[in-house]
């Protein structure tokens, strides 16, 4: 061939070009035929007019002032405007270990830390919100950075982090409550977001140490303690939780006696806690079950006792196995607080339900709803998020 002709001639396109490989996706998967190129303009002109009107309904007819006008109360409930910094102080103990942490490990708590920190900025650039709000969230991405750069440079931090984060719990309820110290707030004041997250934390982090007990004394050759360990479990999760729920509430002060009073939120949280921990205790179990009988055999060769081998042989695997169901376990108890207003409290979605119910609020249900419905949707796909994470650190399903 001319040399000429090799030097003027055209470069061919690459079928790999992406506006190709563009073309041949829509061309398979969208318009393959007749009745796949009808149905992808149906489905189009349906989707469009609903995109359209719903685009109109959230800038121009949504009443939106009922958000602004009741967002404390979404967020902390009747908690006292005056006492309000207790609440400030513990998101910012949060705020704190959340930096440090970042700092330690980096990976997943990054993104999550990305994450939260995006959050305080929205929020606080909301035309809405008070001065006195956006300096606290100006505070707490400023510590977020600082304790950032400080687990980054102190390795040696990591320990003292896990026992901050183990503390925060029973801190944060020390200074919601105040317990004759602090001004004396009551857990009927606690409602909206607050609640909600504290029941989810509380039922998210007890039920794991019991659902592994359960798990392991299902399996256990003691009797007593495998048929109690099968019959708690099969009675939990042959009740609704609702049902759980009401049985904390009026039968347990019962079964007390007059004598002990306990505090409503606190038994919600009892009966969220043992409930959860029953259906984790059959997502364990089937961990411990897809373990293959030779990493037992393995580790009984070894010498090592019931308590190492099942510590740090078997356990770690199975964990590792039921990330995904155990994750998908918390998703639903997060959503399922919203039944704790059944039962009298005041959760988001019931502190929702008293504001549209104001004669002053009337016919703004749905702007509540989907406020309500998008503070969940942005939390459930953080866990969910922070699942798939730790899903690919540990290389769960590779081979």
């Amino acid at each position: 061939m001319d040399k000429n002709k090799l030097l003027t001639k055209k470069p061919q396109k690459s079928p790999y070009h992406p506006s190709t490989g563009t073309l041949d996706w829509l061309k398979k998967n969208l318009f393959s035929s007749w009745l796949n190129t009808i149905l992808t303009f149906v489905f189009a002109t349906i989707i469009t007019f609903i995109g359209i009107g719903s685009v109109k309904w959230i800038f121009l007819t949504a009443n939106w002032h009922v958000i602004s006008a009741n967002f404390r109360l979404l967020i902390v409930g009747q908690y006292p405007i005056a006492e309000l910094w207790r609440v400030w102080i513990c998101l910012t103990l949060v705020s704190f270990l959340i930096g440090l942490s970042w700092g330690l490990w980096k990976g997943t708590m990054g993104h999550l830390t990305i994450a939260v920190t995006s959050m305080y900025f929205i929020v606080g650039c909301l035309p809405f919100i008070l001065m006195e709000t956006r300096i606290w969230l100006l505070i707490n991405i400023a510590v977020i950075g600082a304790t950032y750069a400080v687990g980054k440079k102190w390795s040696k931090l990591k320990k003292s982090t896990l026992i901050g984060w183990f503390l925060m719990f029973p801190i944060t309820i020390f200074l919601l409550n105040g317990f004759g110290v602090l001004n004396h707030v009551g857990s009927n004041l606690w409602g909206g977001f607050l609640l909600t997250l504290l029941i989810a934390i509380v039922a998210i982090v007890f039920s794991f140490p019991i659902g592994l007990l359960l798990a392991l004394g299902r399996r256990s050759k003691l009797p007593i303690v495998r048929w109690f360990s099968i019959g708690y479990i099969e009675l939990i999760r042959g009740v609704p939780l609702i049902t759980i729920l009401f049985v904390a509430q009026l039968m347990l002060p019962l079964f007390l006696g007059n004598g002990i009073d306990i505090d409503n939120v606190f038994r919600a949280m009892v009966g969220f806690t043992l409930f959860t921990a029953a259906y984790l205790a059959e997502n364990i179990r089937g961990g411990l079950q897809s373990i293959p009988r030779g990493q037992f055999e393995a580790a009984e060769a070894l010498g090592l006792n019931t308590t190492i081998k099942m510590t740090f042989i078997i356990l770690p695997q199975a964990l590792r196995a039921v990330i995904p169901a155990m994750v998908g376990s918390f998703i639903g108890i997060f959503k399922d607080t919203s039944l704790v207003a059944i039962v009298g409290l005041t959760d988001l979605l019931g502190m929702g339900k008293n504001i549209i119910s104001n004669p002053e609020f009337l016919g703004t249900q749905m702007e509540v709803f989907i406020f309500v419905a998008l503070v969940f949707l942005i939390f459930c796909n953080l866990m969910s998020y922070a699942s798939r994470r730790i899903e690919q650190s540990l290389g769960v399903g590779k081979r």
